[in-house]
């Protein structure tokens, strides 16, 4: 029965393209190419290539490929298909025309608008493996979406950083640490060493983590500065605390090894805001490490108006 599954996709890939080169569908037939039914192999440079060139032209041009990647991802009932589909999107996220990743489906958040989080293919073993692997990487591709929307796409310039209001560089920091949190959460990959499709997907997700580890320093160092200058507010510094204490977290839980300096720096942070005391003009008050409730961050952000108003960095004042 796998045997004949494993034959049936196969001649669904050939009759597919097939028909598209037969109607001159460059664009369909790139797509069938890069995301056949085979479990074990990724996508090839030169399909990615052509599909990713889709977005060079026209507008219109990019919205037609990217219309037809994601309703192919969403018709699916094969899973290697469907992580095909996710790689590609994937390497529309961090190589391709701004065009081509604006006709990007997109929801606030970047919870489940793939609409993955369901996903099972019975056909064989191997599928049934692989299902778990699709929930997981859409919800990263999700959740990298979002992050760039909100931090734009990476690598972000140190100028950039400079200028960002202390509320910005704090949601963009927690964006940051979302996709890490997720990195985190990778299916163990120990009985798929040997499918190259599995190894592609992880290297990939291995080059986010390693990025956005990057970037989450650049914000860190940036907090540290405004810190040592007085330029946080109480309430932003609660939310620091907050942010610190899920970075370092994320050290307990991802597998990468690099970024040594950024764990260094997180726990100077920490240990700078534990000994920290903030004054107001009606007293004196000491900044805890704990983290703040909702109703408790309202509070603050209530008492603090005036605080989270201030220029981003007392460099240019």
């Amino acid at each position: 029965m796998t045997k004949l599954k494993e034959l049936i996709g196969i001649m669904k890939d050939k009759a597919s393209q097939g028909k598209a080169a037969i109607l001159s569908k460059r664009a369909t037939l790139s797509l069938l190419r890069a995301t056949s039914h085979d479990s074990f192999a990724p996508p090839t440079r030169d399909h990615l290539s052509t599909l990713l060139s889709s977005g060079d032209g026209s507008r219109a041009t990019a919205s037609d490929a990217v219309d037809l990647l994601t309703g192919r991802l969403q018709t699916t009932q094969s899973s290697a298909v469907a992580l095909k589909c996710l790689i590609v999107v994937h390497h529309v996220i961090k190589r391709g025309s701004f065009i081509m990743r604006d006709q990007l489906p997109y929801s606030g958040g970047g919870r489940n608008y793939l609409n993955l989080s369901k996903f099972r293919d019975k056909s064989n073993p191997v599928c049934w493996e692989l299902s778990s692997w699709v929930r997981w990487y859409a919800k990263h591709v999700e959740q990298l979406l979002w992050a760039s929307r909100i931090v734009g796409f990476l690598p972000t310039e140190k100028e950039r950083v400079s200028g960002l209001t202390n509320g910005e560089l704090l949601r963009e920091t927690e964006a940051l640490l979302t996709v890490l949190e997720g990195i985190g959460n990778i299916p163990d990959a120990a009985s798929m060493e040997e499918n190259k499709l599995v190894s592609e997907i992880a290297t990939l997700v291995e080059e986010d983590g390693v990025a956005t580890l990057s970037e989450v320093f650049v914000r860190v160092n940036e907090f540290r500065e405004r810190l040592a200058m007085g330029c946080l507010g109480f309430g932003e510094v609660v939310e620091l605390v907050y942010v610190l204490n899920r970075l370092g977290k994320c050290k307990e839980i991802l597998v990468i090894t690099e970024k040594q300096k950024l764990w260094d720096l997180v726990r100077e942070l920490k240990v700078k805001i534990e000994k920290m005391e903030v004054y107001r003009e009606e007293g004196k008050r000491t900044v805890t490490t704990q983290r703040a409730t909702k109703s408790d961050r309202f509070a603050l952000t209530l008492v603090n108006s005036v605080d989270l108003g201030r220029f981003p960095s007392a460099r240019f004042l």
